[in-house]
């Protein structure tokens, strides 16, 4: 059930057909609190000017919703002139009381019902884009733009203080389940975007976001027990303890959160100026999933023939990521075109890693070794780090296995990537070197929605606000509900019956690109 505010209280529905009112009465109730409201005003000489703006915003959101009410009615005479028999094969009923979710608060109206064996829908409310779940969507943008940002919880807090009213926790989830529906169809319908620059760049990295064990899900499903103590908060915690019992004790150092992977994208031009350098990032875009990283490899691949940089056009393509064996799998099968690097911090990281295993932490040697191996790296030279290490491993203490270990995996990393580590030529030639934009768009885009403390999601339902959050950090937001709008409006006029944008569960997760 969706909250309201005591100053938003909705227009009074009845069952009854003959409330329903006519423009005329509408538009006179709108002149009526239009004088009312300015005669208000006129009575405020002793009010401060936060008194007055506090006690002002209700009475405009109320007003308001005369005037969607005035709409409403208008669009429903003007379809009852032209329509004065239902269409071959149904009946007509009404007009039938409705409830209308908005902006201003919930606003009640009036519509014709058509109807036959089988069931029926409000023709109207197709013609005008409405679905029956109650939500404009205007509202529902909104809700769900809110709920890209910040918690649930916090969205139904951060609208009910500007709207004076709010959807329901859960409603908005439902909005979120819904939208992401469509998230699919609008990435791969999404034109191009234009002005884009000669050389394509794309960096792909990974995060695991916390999620839900079967136990927690479990437990979450479950009847829950009877509280004990209703009215104290304290005592009732006190008992909710001794039921559940003590917790395993984590060990020392553990982090471990059931994390599941999502896959990250991101994709830009650079364009070359004048002087001979790459300026950019042009048009930059990110996609994220929780599918198999192949979907995401797939999905760039998918964008980049869009903008123009298909495998016959000849046009450079440089991939950047961390070097995990996945992606470069998928990177030969989809981009055999392109140039692929290995990020240069991330080798970095395990050159100290080698140098731990030579000299001690935090020593002259440790820091002197570790610079020299980094002047070779950037001057492309990567093949003499491993001809380095092999040395040293030749001279190492046999005794010492786990540390062998330890540099024995640094040798193999940098080894088995030689090839994407030509940093000087890349730096010649003004090409990326590192992922520093998909590595802030880790950040941004997952961590800070879905890395916070207490947060544990199931991937699925995940994913919808996922891909949501990418198409708002896109700035394609109002481009998506556009496309969501025409789209469900289309499918409910061809169809003939009112169409919900309210989802309770998740769908799969995507496979574009995994058959």
């Amino acid at each position: 059930m969706e909250e309201m505010c005591p100053s938003a209280l909705p227009v009074e529905v009845t069952d009854d057909v003959a409330t329903a009112p006519t423009v005329g009465e509408v538009k006179a109730n709108i002149i009526q609190e239009v004088n009312a409201l300015v005669a208000w005003v006129l009575t405020c000489q002793s009010l401060t000017f936060f008194a007055f703006e506090t006690q002002l915003v209700p009475k405009v959101l109320a007003l308001g919703r005369l005037f969607v009410q005035l709409f409403l009615c208008m669009r429903e005479e003007q379809f009852q002139a032209m329509h004065p028999r239902p269409q071959l094969g149904y009946k007509r009923l009404g007009p039938c009381t409705r409830l209308l979710g908005t902006f201003f608060g919930k606003v009640g109206y009036w519509r014709t019902y058509f109807y036959r064996k089988g069931g029926g829908y409000y023709p109207l409310d197709v013609e005008l884009g409405l679905t029956s779940d109650g939500f404009s969507m205007l509202l529902r943008s909104y809700a769900t733009r809110m709920a890209t940002k910040v918690s649930y919880a916090q969205a139904t807090l951060i609208l009910c203080l500007f709207l004076h009213w709010t959807p329901a926790q859960e409603s908005i989830e439902c909005m979120v389940l819904g939208l992401g529906r469509h998230t699919a169809a609008w990435f791969e319908s999404a034109p191009a975007p234009e002005g884009d620059g000669e050389v394509l760049v794309i960096q792909i990295d990974s995060k695991a976001t916390p999620t839900a064990t079967e136990a927690e899900l479990e437990k979450r499903r479950g009847k829950r027990a009877k509280n004990p103590h209703p009215g104290s908060q304290r005592h009732r915690g006190r008992a909710a303890r001794q039921r559940r019992g003590s917790k395993k004790r984590r060990k020392k150092g553990c982090k471990a959160k059931n994390g599941k992977m999502a896959t990250i994208v991101t994709t830009y031009t650079l364009r070359r100026s004048a002087d001979g350098q790459l300026e950019g990032p042009i048009n930059k875009k990110v996609y994220a999933s929780y599918a198999p990283k192949r979907h995401a490899v797939a999905i760039a691949r998918r964008e980049a023939n869009k903008r123009g940089f298909g495998p016959e056009s000849g046009k450079l393509i440089q991939i950047v990521t961390d070097g995990d064996n996945n992606l470069q799998r998928y990177i030969e099968e989809l981009f055999p075109e392109a140039i692929h690097t290995i990020d240069v911090y991330h080798v970095t990281e395990y050159l100290w890693k080698a140098g731990e295993c030579l000299y001690k932490e935090g020593s002259d040697e440790l820091v002197a070794w570790v610079e020299a191996q980094k002047e070779r790296l950037y001057d492309g030279q990567a093949a003499e780090i491993v001809a380095e290490i092999d040395k040293r491993f030749a001279q190492f203490d046999p005794g010492k296995q786990s540390v062998r270990e330890r540099l024995e995996k640094v040798r193999n990393y940098i080894n088995k990537r030689v090839d994407k580590m030509n940093y000087k030529e890349l730096r010649e030639q003004d090409l990326e070197i590192s992922s520093g934009a998909v590595e802030g768009a880790v950040n941004y885009v997952i961590a800070k929605r879905f890395d916070s403390g207490g947060m544990r999601w199931i991937k699925e339902r995940a994913e919808h606000l996922l891909q949501l959050r990418c198409i708002e950090v896109n700035n394609d937001w109002d481009a998506l509900i556009e496309f969501v709008h025409d789209r469900t409006r289309e499918q409910a006029q061809q169809e003939h019956r009112n169409l919900s944008l309210r989802r309770i569960e998740p769908a799969p997760l995507p496979t574009y690109g995994l058959t």
